[in-house]
């Protein structure tokens, strides 16, 4: 339960054949919660929020792919959650949803006391979504633990990815703790700093070698679990 904050906790729990992280964001003052991309078991998804003593009041959608929100139906049968997401996901995506909340870039919502920063991330789909909280970032699939999205499915976008992965080195601290949308590397979590220091994507700072790497090279040299690679070692790609 990886957090750095009395105020808020932030569960992980891994389900599915695609070993998706499925996210229970809980404002404890309130003991109110968000699930953060629900999918596979929305069984298991309640019955974690019963045995915390947790009421379900909000859904972060981090994008629209299958594997992250096919469970959004049967949990919005069982709870009156909130639905939140970036408009230009639901543009992409297309969905005929009921009176969700659709937001911007740089956005902030709350649950509880808890204020959560909305950060707009394209590369794996237009309008793909990151949700900070604190010193913690919930990252779907834009950043994997040594990894990041695929960019060859239908929405993606290898050099928007290399520019939103630029904002995190430019712009957010390397203390802040990672929080994957799938379990593809050898830990769980990680930081921006480990990132930094062991993400293949975030060594690139010339675009044309980035999407190089992400659409040809990658998938050829690297298997999960992904582990740290140093950015010496991409030399011998011929990159």
């Amino acid at each position: 339960m990886p957090s750095n904050s009395s105020e808020y906790t932030i569960e992980a729990m891994e389900l599915g054949p695609m070993e998706n992280f499925i996210y229970l964001l809980v404002n404890e003052p309130s003991k109110t919660a968000a699930v953060v991309d629900p999918a596979w078991d929305v069984p298991t998804i309640i019955s974690r929020a019963k045995q915390l003593g947790v009421s379900i009041t909000d859904v972060l959608l981090t994008h629209s792919h299958h594997d992250h929100i096919n469970g959004l139906d049967q949990l919005l049968s069982r709870y009156d959650a909130q639905v939140h997401l970036l408009k230009s996901e639901a543009e992409f995506w297309g969905a005929e949803l009921v009176k969700p909340s659709l937001h911007h870039g740089g956005d902030h919502i709350k649950l509880g006391n808890t204020e959560i920063d909305i950060l707009h991330t394209p590369g794996h789909t237009p309008g793909s979504a990151c949700y900070r909280v604190g010193d913690d970032l919930i990252t779907g699939d834009t950043l994997f633990v040594f990894g990041c999205g695929r960019c060859d499915l239908h929405g993606g976008d290898p050099e928007q990815m290399h520019t939103t992965l630029k904002r995190f080195r430019d712009e957010l601290p390397a203390s802040i703790v990672i929080h994957p949308g799938h379990h593809y590397a050898v830990q769980k979590t990680s930081t921006l700093g480990e990132e930094l220091e062991g993400n293949p994507f975030m060594h690139f700072t010339e675009v044309d070698k980035f999407v190089r790497y992400r659409m040809k090279i990658h998938d050829q040299v690297r298997n999960s679990p992904y582990s740290a690679v140093k950015k010496e070692s991409l030399k011998s790609l011929g990159i």
